[in-house]
């Protein structure tokens, strides 16, 4: 979905806090305390979700919290607002323990160090910054995706220094030929397990066939080799794929938005077709992977999607094969806009121990709305199973929203992370300790 954040100043208070899951909106809510530098081990989880009040301590209660939240959650465990940042988009964990956290919008990263009884200290790691994104570490070496580069720092006691651009001229709404529409400027990145830095670059609007022609060609998954190098294209017909992230067995995945407005097999719009027409991707990605678009559309799911040709860009099948395209791994609904991706790395209990995190925006489009949610895919067998919701409660029964979450990840203290643009804030979710 079209994602252009304006810049604006970032002003964020920031706490640590316990949710007490089920508790009325009248009860007391709970002292502030840090994230434990050495958790309890984690106890099993039932999978089932039940609806919980959301903790928000009294220094963070503007809105939207200033009423009572509920989401659902895995029974027994617990969530918190930890911290308000203003359009939070995407999170990283440092070698030192704390939270990364990008702000496109104000051109920041924002740092929180978790500290003893207290809330979390917040710095502004990097700034003035083209709409910082993506970030991602390999050892000590910090990558941030600006809109219309790929940088590398060395981060060295805290601080990210000694910046050097290792891939530039990326476009954005800046670029001479684009004249200032660009719908996906935004950017990742990941690090692949040779050192090998692979960077999405998202498409200019809907349906622009003129992205797969452009140099660098949009809509696509760049690879830059090992200790450096020119970027080529590892991956193509990607529509959006903001999320991008390794896998347990080192590969990598991306979550795709696909196109809005998508016509019938017959070449009509209508509105039920739209709705779930096409699913959105998650795929593993191999050297020169097409995934489609603006041609082809997956259809089906939730596993294993074949690919249908788009009756918008072709019509006739003479732009591209659909028939030819392995069938993609693993799907969620139409329009749910999937953001972050991030693996779990097996500190969280079962049923989520390994798997997939992905951040669900939620439709902008769609009627009925899909709902926001964080969800998760387990790992089987070396691949993806079938979605399961971990957090959800963002979206009333009328369809309207108090959060839209973007990324979840993995802290040190086995506790999920969870950024949230919409609402400005980072929840802290918890499983049970035994």
């Amino acid at each position: 979905m079209p994602i252009a954040p304006a810049r604006q100043a970032l002003t964020a208070v920031l706490a640590s806090i316990l949710v007490l899951t089920g508790c009325s909106p009248g009860s007391p809510r709970s002292s502030p305390r840090s994230v434990s530098p050495g958790p309890a081990a984690p106890a099993p989880a039932s999978g089932k979700l039940v609806p919980a009040t959301l903790s928000v301590a009294p220094d963070l209660a503007q809105a939207p919290f200033d009423q009572p939240r509920q989401v659902l959650i895995p029974d027994g465990w617990t969530m918190s607002v930890w911290a308000r940042i203003p359009k939070a988009r995407l999170a990283v964990s440092t070698p030192d323990g704390a939270l990364l956290v990008s702000t496109p919008a104000s051109g920041q990263i924002v740092k929180l160090m978790p500290k003893p009884a207290a809330a979390p200290q917040q710095s502004t790691l990097l700034d003035r910054l083209d709409q910082p994104h993506g970030m991602a570490f390999a050892g000590s070496t910090l990558y941030v995706a600006e809109s219309d580069q790929i940088d590398a720092y060395d981060y060295v006691n805290g601080d990210a220094v000694n910046r050097r651009t290792v891939a530039a001229g990326l476009p954005d709404a800046r670029s001479p030929d684009l004249h200032g529409a660009y719908a996906h400027a935004l950017k990742s990145v990941a690090v692949g397990r040779d050192g090998a830095v692979y960077f999405s670059i998202g498409s200019t609007a809907n349906i622009s066939p003129q992205d797969r022609t452009a140099m660098p060609p949009r809509a696509t998954i760049m690879r830059i080799p090992p200790g450096g190098g020119p970027a080529a294209p590892f991956a193509t017909g990607v529509r959006n794929g903001t999320g991008l992230a390794v896998a347990p067995d080192g590969s990598l995945w991306t979550a795709v938005n696909n196109r809005d407005n998508a016509p019938d097999p017959d070449g009509n719009i209508r509105t039920e077709y739209v709705n779930d027409h096409p699913p959105e991707s998650l795929a593993r990605l191999t050297p020169g992977r097409e995934l489609g678009w603006p041609f082809c559309n997956p259809d089906g799911g939730p596993a294993n999607l074949p690919f249908i040709r788009d009756m918008t860009t072709n019509k006739d099948g003479s732009a591209l094969d659909c028939r030819t395209l392995p069938p993609v791994e693993q799907s969620m609904g139409a329009h749910s806009a999937p953001l972050g991706l991030a693996f779990t790395t097996g500190s969280l209990p079962p049923p989520y121990a390994d798997g997939a995190l992905v951040g669900i925006h939620g439709s902008w489009n769609r009627q009925p709305p899909r709902a926001p949610e964080v969800s998760f895919f387990p790992w089987r067998s070396g691949t993806l199973g079938d979605h399961q919701t971990l957090v959800g409660g963002f979206q009333l029964d009328d369809g309207s929203r108090w959060g839209r979450p973007v990324a979840a990840v993995v802290g040190p203290d086995a506790a999920v992370y969870v950024t949230d643009d919409d609402a400005g804030a980072v929840y802290r979710l918890a499983p049970p300790t035994r």
